[in-house]
């Protein structure tokens, strides 16, 4: 099953308070963040405020066509900004995001935190990390993916063989759940879509996930960890996180928490 030490909730927008993502930031170092596009998506998308809000970003925005896809891309900017700055105890104009070739973002002068972001229908997530590296990914977790050839293009030999011992009404979830895996991990080595999928796997989803070879045998060691869970019944999310181990460290405690932020009396 997938990661289950918590109920996840959603981030209701960036008037919630973000106490919650602070504290698991310095208990754990790290955590995930998710939300509507609705919730983050301002009402007036050519407002000269939005402009400051987005930063280089704008420039972006305004050579964009009117589509959800536009809605996602203004809304998921304001969420990582809002997440970040939260952290770092700035204003989320004051931070610049910017892009390294392959398209991962990362936060200008800012070495101090590490980024992904994701986004797939009306789903947004951010993930943060004091430690190392972060790449997060989410996709529908009933897209069709099972026998349209998919499994072929990604899945290695030792997972097609898993994936064949999965009861048949959930092997296509299990499939979008190893896609995100994958893409999760090409996105913190700052790979992307040019990484080769069926050079790298993941193990079953009721086991402590690992990155395997495409024989089966363990592929990275404990400086890496996976996370996958499903929200709202709806959306597979999941988190690849390298942590070096250098410097000070907070007691984890449980494993890699999927954070909302609540109201701002919590």
């Amino acid at each position: 099953m997938y990661t289950s030490e918590m109920r996840p909730l959603r981030q209701r927008g960036p008037r919630h308070s973000w106490q919650p993502v602070r504290r698991a930031v310095a208990a754990r170092g790290t955590c995930v963040v998710y939300a509507d596009v609705d919730d983050w998506l301002p009402p007036d998308l050519d407002a000269v405020r939005l402009a400051a809000d987005l930063g280089p970003d704008h420039g972006r925005l305004e050579r964009m066509p009117v589509s959800r896809n536009r809605d996602r891309f203004v809304a998921s900017r304001l969420l990582l900004k809002s997440a970040a700055s939260a952290v770092l105890g700035t204003l989320p104009r004051e931070l610049e995001l910017a892009y390294k070739p392959g398209g991962r973002p990362y936060l200008r002068g800012i070495d101090q935190l590490d980024v992904s972001l994701s986004h797939t229908d009306g789903l947004l997530v951010v993930g943060l990390t004091r430690f190392g590296r972060i790449g997060v990914d989410t996709e529908q977790a009933d897209r069709r993916m099972l026998e349209l050839g998919t499994e072929l293009r990604v899945c290695t030999p030792h997972e097609l063989e898993a994936l064949e011992r999965v009861p048949l009404r959930r092997r296509n979830r299990e499939l979008v759940r190893l896609w995100t895996l994958k893409e999760a991990y090409s996105k913190a080595i700052g790979q992307g879509l040019r990484f080769r999928f069926t050079e790298f796997g993941f193990g079953p989803r009721d086991e402590r996930v690992r990155m395997l070879r495409p024989d089966g045998t363990p592929g990275t060691g404990q400086e890496w960890s996976f996370h996958s869970w499903l929200v709202e019944d709806a959306y597979t999310v999941s988190a690849a996180v390298y942590d070096p181990g250098f410097g000070d460290r907070p007691d984890s405690g449980g494993g890699l928490p999927l954070l909302p932020v609540l109201s701002d009396r919590s």
